[in-house]
């Protein structure tokens, strides 16, 4: 098939390698524009900007979809579909509608169970215990459009975002491959999303890495896992933040931030929270016991914030 693939982060990577290897004449990559990073502000292409180009694919990267000009070149490419993957711009009708099957979307969630922006973080904090992947029909609404085809995966006990992230962009590059054979033969189904069952994933924000002592310590673990890499979860400790990069719950008591032993654990709204990886700022993750060899957490002090 003749495609456009919209996409940004490097999530979207393997879906576009899979559907170039799979021999799709990829017409265009469209991408976020580079954006100013690091100390010296440097513009930063791209994951997806990136792979285009060793592939030596066109890459466009407009700040919207929104004018006729960028909406008129985009249909001039006459496109059979185009494959959107966290592209992170809103398409306009013009553009949903532009190519002859459309635009389909791979979301990484089992539709419509967490529609929104942070569907992997979300289901991990829920205790999901399985996810997947949906190939969408794209419509006008927020992942609304019915469903072609989906696969699921467990979410393990153990399993961080990041860990999930990359199981899912695997599994979606897989998906959409199979989703575009069956599309090209017409031999697919779309099949309508039961919309009274949706879920909402909203946008992570910083303010949620915040640890909450009072949460029960199992929902403070998901939320350590959940939020790995960004936005991390964190204490105040004597005027310094504390990341936590993992932990375990205990059965311990206490009160609610409370450092109770060595260990140390500290008590939680219910049970308790063994930490394992510890972080100071700007410095490297360690082992809670070599942490602690430069950063006191004394039994019987407590780590709230309120």
């Amino acid at each position: 098939m003749r495609l456009i693939f919209m996409g940004t982060p490097d999530i979207a990577v393997p879906a576009l390698n899979s559907l170039v290897d799979a021999g799709h004449e990829v017409l265009c990559v469209y991408t976020q524009p580079p954006r100013p990073a690091g100390r010296g502000h440097d513009l930063l292409k791209s994951a997806v900007h990136k792979t285009a180009e060793v592939r030596r694919l066109m890459v466009r990267h407009p700040e919207n979809l929104r004018d006729i000009y960028a909406i008129d070149q985009f249909n001039a490419l006459g496109a059979d579909m185009a494959v959107v993957m966290a592209y992170g711009l809103i398409l306009p009708t013009e553009v949903l509608t532009g190519p002859k099957h459309g635009c389909i979307n791979i979301h990484v969630s089992l539709l419509p169970r967490w529609r929104g922006a942070a569907p992997i973080q979300r289901a991990i904090m829920a205790d999901d215990s399985q996810t997947g992947v949906s190939i969408m029909q794209m419509d006008e609404g927020v992942d609304t459009g019915p469903i072609l085809l989906q696969e699921s995966c467990p979410i393990r006990p153990k399993t961080t975002a990041r860990q999930l992230h990359d199981e899912l962009a695997i599994l979606g590059s897989k998906l959409v491959v199979k989703a575009t054979t069956l599309i090209s033969e017409g031999q697919v189904t779309a099949i309508e999303q039961v919309h009274s069952a949706a879920t909402y994933a909203k946008k992570l924000s910083r303010a949620e890495g915040l640890i909450d002592w009072s949460l029960s310590a199992s929902q403070i673990e998901r939320n350590i896992r959940a939020l790995n890499p960004w936005p991390g979860t964190w204490f105040e400790f004597c005027g310094e933040r504390v990341r936590v990069i993992k932990a375990s719950v205990s059965d311990a008591r206490g009160n609610p931030g409370e450092i109770l032993d060595n260990i140390p654990t500290i008590a939680c709204g219910c049970e308790a929270l063994e930490l394992e990886i510890l972080q100071r700022s700007g410095r490297k993750a360690l082992p809670v016991d070599d942490f602690l060899r430069g950063f006191a957490l004394p039994v019987g002090s407590s780590v709230r914030s309120d």
